[in-house]
């Protein structure tokens, strides 16, 4: 499998090497460093960027071209409490449209990390810059962060989120649980991936940041393995097989790793998925580390377009190094801030 999207994102690459010569054209990173946790959702003719500020704020950014999130300082949406389970450490926030309102679910804690858990916030209109209230803490059973949201062809939704076996740290698995609506779990949770391969484990067996990715009647969920401080942050691969995604059985994972770091890029991970403004392409948005030293404080958002293979995988190539030419998403127009 890994072979094959090699094999196609190659040829890609070759494509957009070509194209850059005589089109308008973008260079990563996309966004103001340190920037991490990229969440980019498209709704109408809007990008929208959520983050979180200085781990007590969510930020909410907005633009109409997807190259262009950065330059827009963004909005502040919500803050912690002064005190409480949710006023400290916030991480990773998402922003989905779900039953015609907007949901941020995020990772908060009370300052002990063991103490992370999912909190969501619900919007009081449809506008995602208006109010929110807190829908309240997720029973994830336990540490919990980088919560997202799966939606099946029939409207079931589930959440999936990245936890603790146990009520120490040291090892981080895959969990889903069902949702009655978009701020309610009701039923425990099951383990889907836990890290086994050796491209899981530098630093500490991890899987996290999963996401969903749905292409023609098939649902994948790309994740993050390995330390999010190290270089060798790469995506792994899940597939469901079968009609019940609460059957670990029912989730197929790739033996190898779909992106990883190259001499030039390292620290690869934290993805989000969004289409071109005429939806014709498919695109990536993750982040980078910028050095070889393990740590947080040197990661960049990145944004490139990724391909499918003939038998219907994703194929994600090689992450683009910072400063090179990439041609800009289909349909969106060339202004003097990315004009090659």
């Amino acid at each position: 499998m890994l072979a094959e999207c090699l094999h196609i994102a190659t040829r890609d690459h070759e494509r957009l090497r070509h194209v850059v010569a005589t089109e308008p054209s973008f260079t990563n990173p996309i966004l103001p460093a340190p920037s991490s946790d990229p969440w980019v959702i498209k709704h109408g003719e809007h990008y929208y960027h959520c983050e979180s500020r200085n781990y007590e704020s969510i930020v909410i950014r907005r633009a109409t071209c997807l190259t262009q999130l950065g330059d827009d300082p963004g909005v502040e949406v919500w803050s912690t409490p002064t005190f409480g389970a949710n006023s400290k450490s916030l991480w990773s926030p998402e922003l989905h449209f779900l039953n015609n309102r907007w949901y941020i679910y995020y990772t908060a804690d009370d300052g002990l990390n063991e103490n992370h858990r999912m909190w969501v916030l619900e919007s009081l209109s449809d506008d995602p810059f208006g109010g929110y209230r807190c829908r309240g803490m997720l029973d994830t059973q336990g540490w919990a962060i980088d919560g997202t949201v799966l939606r099946l062809a029939n409207d079931d939704l589930y959440l999936v989120w990245s936890g603790w076996p146990g009520r120490e740290n040291g090892r981080q698995n895959l969990y889903i649980a069902p949702m009655s609506n978009p701020y309610t779990l009701i039923d425990a949770r099951v383990l889907i991936s836990t890290p086994q391969h050796a491209w899981e484990s530098v630093d500490m067996p991890i899987n996290e940041a999963p996401q969903v990715l749905q292409k023609d009647g098939r649902t994948f969920i790309v994740y993050s393995a390995s330390g999010s401080w190290t270089e060798d942050y790469c995506m792994g691969l899940l597939e469901l097989n079968g009609a019940n995604p609460l059957l670990a059985s029912s989730w197929l994972k790739s033996e190898t790793p779909v992106f990883t770091k190259t001499t030039r890029v390292w620290g690869v991970g934290h993805c989000s998925f969004v289409k071109s403004q005429d939806g014709a392409e498919d695109w990536m948005v993750f982040h980078t580390k910028s050095s070889l030293q393990k740590g947080w404080k040197d990661r960049r958002v990145h944004a490139q377009r990724f391909g499918w293979t003939a038998t219907g995988l994703p194929a994600f190539g090689q992450p683009t190094a910072p400063g090179i030419p990439i041609a800009l998403p289909s349909n969106q127009p060339a202004t003097k801030l990315n004009a090659a």
